[in-house]
């Protein structure tokens, strides 16, 4: 009998049932091997995301201002802050290889009330360079082009008198490439204004790729709040854009996302640093707090700066250590002496006025600058109005007002547009 004669045969009970079972077990070795498959192809998808996170990390790394990071330091339960700088290299057809940071941000993550808080301070902040041995000050967005990541820490860390262990730098350019990978992101204008031919119009919900974006958080001469409103600006677009990284949707395009950070981030947050952060603190990027280091609009040597007074700089320290968990600590630096240096000879923090402010050397004391200040008096009264004139008057002009702007080219025929009293607090 041959084997097709044999099959016109029907099948016994148990060959039907053996032949079922073997059906079954077929199809469950299919199946497993489908989900073995697919779990290999996402492991190593896994471990291909993974294995490219570390190289941008690794890439990103400032080795030469490394921190040694403490034992649980990282572990969800401590407050820690990352000063984070804007750079304006490669962006809008700038390319000087080290420019200034005009985006300085104190950003303190804190897992218990489950939010971070940035803390803006101006570009144009009068302050004293950290490892400079000069008597100078400079404004304070100079410090990353004078001394690199090492001064801009020492010098926030001092004026504010907080920990600055940890700093993101991030060029702007490359701030555009990142919101256009995540897809853009939607912001409402609270102002009308045009920058590099991108319209913004007040009140109008709008879609912004990388190029607006960066137009958006860049505009400052038409803000009424010049400086810092464009600080608002930045804060609104990082928010965002953080919020953008943190989806899902943000994997479609990991690889780019990554290499894009890899070129324009430079932070001293090893790898497994940022590991922890991830790992411990995701729960902290759904919401964000606000708020900024006010300043006085005054003169020093004929251009313009923006000054804190001591009781606005005790203010965001105060805030800073309290969200750190440290104890607050009455603020003294070479900022706080010069205040009542200048008080001392008349400065008035209360004043709608633009003054001029003096940089006195580290050795003036108060006693001299009242002892000038009522030697120049006697000697004002005591002469004629022009020979009064000439004796006060110091090395520049003392006016409050100036036609020709500022020193500097850049600053040329501008003149500050926001209130030099100081804001309220609040937006």
């Amino acid at each position: 009998m041959d084997k097709k004669e044999q099959k016109t045969f029907p099948e016994s009970r148990i060959q039907a049932k053996k032949r079922k079972k073997k059906l079954i077990r077929n199809w469950i070795i299919g199946i497993l091997a489908v989900i073995c498959v697919v779990a290999a192809g996402v492991g190593f998808y896994a471990s291909h995301l993974y294995k490219t996170a570390e190289n941008a990390a690794n890439k990103a790394y400032d080795k030469e201002n490394a921190v040694k990071t403490t034992y649980g330091e990282f572990n969800g339960k401590n407050s820690f802050a990352v000063l984070l700088l804007g750079t304006d290299t490669g962006a809008l057809n700038r390319t000087e290889k080290k420019g200034n940071t005009d985006t300085i941000i104190v950003v303190i993550v804190n897992p218990k009330k489950k939010n971070y808080t940035m803390i803006s301070i101006p570009r144009d902040t009068m302050a004293d360079m950290v490892g400079d041995d000069s008597d100078d000050v400079q404004k304070i967005n100079a410090a990353y082009s004078i001394g690199g990541a090492k001064m801009t820490m020492k010098t926030v860390s001092s004026l504010l008198n907080i920990p600055v262990k940890y700093y993101a730098l991030v060029n702007m350019g490359g701030l555009m490439k990142l919101v256009s990978y995540v897809g853009g992101i939607y912001v409402t204008p609270s102002l009308t204004f045009t920058y590099n031919e991108i319209k913004f119009k007040k009140g109008v919900r709008q879609h912004l790729n990388g190029q607006a974006a960066l137009a958006y958080s860049r505009m400052r001469y038409e803000d009424p709040e010049g400086d810092y409103g464009r600080q608002k600006r930045q804060r609104e677009v990082i928010t965002k854009l953080v919020k953008k990284l943190a989806t899902t949707d943000s994997l479609q395009n990991f690889t780019k996302i990554a290499n894009t950070l890899s070129s324009n981030v430079k932070t001293n947050l090893s790898f497994s640093a940022l590991k922890s952060i991830l790992a411990n603190y995701s729960d902290c990027t759904s919401a964000s707090e606000s708020d900024y280091l006010h300043g006085y609009s005054a003169y020093i040597d004929q251009a313009a700066y923006q000054i804190a007074s001591t009781s606005e700089l005790q203010r965001v320290s105060n805030k800073i250590r309290k969200l750190l968990g440290l104890k607050t600590e009455t603020i003294s630096n070479r900022e706080t002496k010069l205040n009542a240096l200048n008080i001392a000879n008349g400065f008035n923090f209360n004043s709608s006025k633009t003054q001029n402010y003096t940089i006195y050397s580290e050795s003036t004391t108060t006693s001299d600058v009242k002892k000038k200040k009522s030697s120049s008096s006697n000697s004002s009264s005591s002469s004629s109005a022009t020979s009064s004139q000439s004796s006060s008057q110091p090395a520049y002009n003392t006016s409050s007002s100036y036609s020709t702007g500022y020193s500097s080219n850049y600053y040329s025929n501008y003149t500050y547009s926001y209130n030099t009293n100081p804001f309220s607090g609040g937006y």
